[in-house]
Formats: C-alpha cells, structure tokens, sequence
C-alpha cells in the first residue's frame, strides 16, 4: 500500500516574531494533515543573541529547513509574513526544486539587491531607525506588538538579498495583500509589481497586516486550495 502524499508547509513570521505567531495555524493544519513547521530566526528566541545575525543567516536557516522537510515530505510550501518574504524568497533562491509553492502574506518580495529597507515606506523607514536607537543592534518592538516580541536584528533589514533568480522557477505564487491597514499599506507597491508579472495569484484581504489576526481560518483556506492544486508531479520551470 503506497504511503499517503505528504506536504510540509514552513512558516515564516515577520520582524520582531517568533514560531509562536503561528502556533493557532499550525494546530489548524494538523487537521488537515498538513505538517506545519513556524520557524523562530536566529536572534528572536527569548535568550537568542542579536548581535552579527544578518538575513543570510535567516535564509540558510530556513534552507536547512527546507532540506530537512524535504527528505520526510512530498511537497513542500513556503510561507513568509512580512520581513518573512525576504526570508522565504533567499531560501527559494537557494535551492528552487525543493520548494513547490510560495506563499506571501503581506510580505516582501525582493530582487536581487533589495533589503526591507529599500522596498519599505518612510513610516517603516523611521522604526526601523527610531527603533534600533536603543541598542544599535536591534529594532524594537512596536507597543501594539505581542508582549512575546523580541527586538529584531536591523542588519536582516538593511542588508540587500542577493539572488540569482532561482526562486522565480517556483511554479506555484501567491500573493496575499491586506487592505486594512489604517493608512498607506507599506507593501501596495509590491503587491502591484507582482500582480503584473506572470505566474502570481493576487489576493486581496480586508484584514489588518496581523492577517491570523480573527483566527487561522482565512490563511487555513488559501493554504488548502495551494496544496490541493499541487496533488500530482509537480512540474517546474526550467531555469
């Protein structure tokens, strides 16, 4: 008897957060025998040191990762919030026959030579600048975070991804944009530069940025229809 298919779904949080964002997400996909891995960064633990970690240490982290879902799964989907976007699309970059979908969730989408820096707004610009005062090493927490944030590495957001293009042989691409944000959305650019490329599904949520904010089931839902329209060889794109 032939072993059921099997989809590993790493999920990647935004700045500041750790695995823990995603814990209601992955109880949900267990339901569905979806196998969530939330990744805590380098430097986002509770004792983790922030000093020297960089963005690529976060993409040969989730790379491992990937490595290592890879050799228990079928499929495996990548899944990037915020800052995480920059993550997921490093790690992509690295080694894009390993990951079948890619799934950004109000997230960053750099090229090569882009940093969160670079694609972000002015209001974004000034915390990340603001907030790293403190230390010189990390950015602060926003007071509407979580109290289980941490401050966030600023050399992952000031350092420029270097990328092949690899990640673009991904065959499967989608875009969550929320349109709750109380003012200019920091990623509406980026949500329109890959909505005119092809191979992207564009989705437009009216949630806040926090999109697990009225519970998983939302993200649950694209996450289904994802892995569903994997079932089957999964054919990529030549390079």
């Amino acid at each position: 008897m032939e072993s059921p298919d099997t989809t590993s779904v790493v999920l990647v949080p935004g700045a500041c957060h750790g695995g823990w964002w995603y814990e209601p997400l992955v109880t949900a996909l267990a339901r569905h025998r979806l196998h969530g891995i939330a990744v805590t960064l380098a430097g986002l633990g509770p004792s983790d040191e922030v000093a020297g970690v960089t963005l690529d240490d976060h993409v040969e982290q989730v790379s491992t990762v990937v490595t290592r879902a890879r050799e228990t799964s079928d499929r495996v989907v990548l899944v990037g919030h915020s800052y995480g976007g920059s993550v997921i699309t490093g790690a992509a970059d690295r080694q894009p026959e390993n990951v079948d979908a890619l799934v950004y969730l109000d997230a960053f989408v750099p090229e090569d030579g882009d940093s969160c820096y670079s694609m972000t707004d002015d209001d974004q610009r000034h915390w990340y600048l603001d907030g790293s005062g403190r230390t010189g090493l990390a950015v602060d927490p926003l007071p509407i975070f979580d109290p289980r944030a941490r401050p966030h590495p600023l050399a992952t957001l000031v350092q420029k991804s270097r990328l092949s293009g690899g990640w673009h042989r991904v065959p499967v691409k989608h875009y969550v944009a929320a349109t709750g944000w109380p003012g200019p959305s920091p990623f509406a650019e980026t949500a329109r530069r890959v909505g005119t490329e092809p191979g992207w599904t564009v989705h437009a949520w009216p949630t806040r940025h926090n999109v697990l904010h009225d519970g998983p089931e939302r993200v649950v839902e694209l996450l289904l229809g994802v892995t569903r329209s994997l079932v089957g060889p999964t054919t990529h794109a030549p390079s």
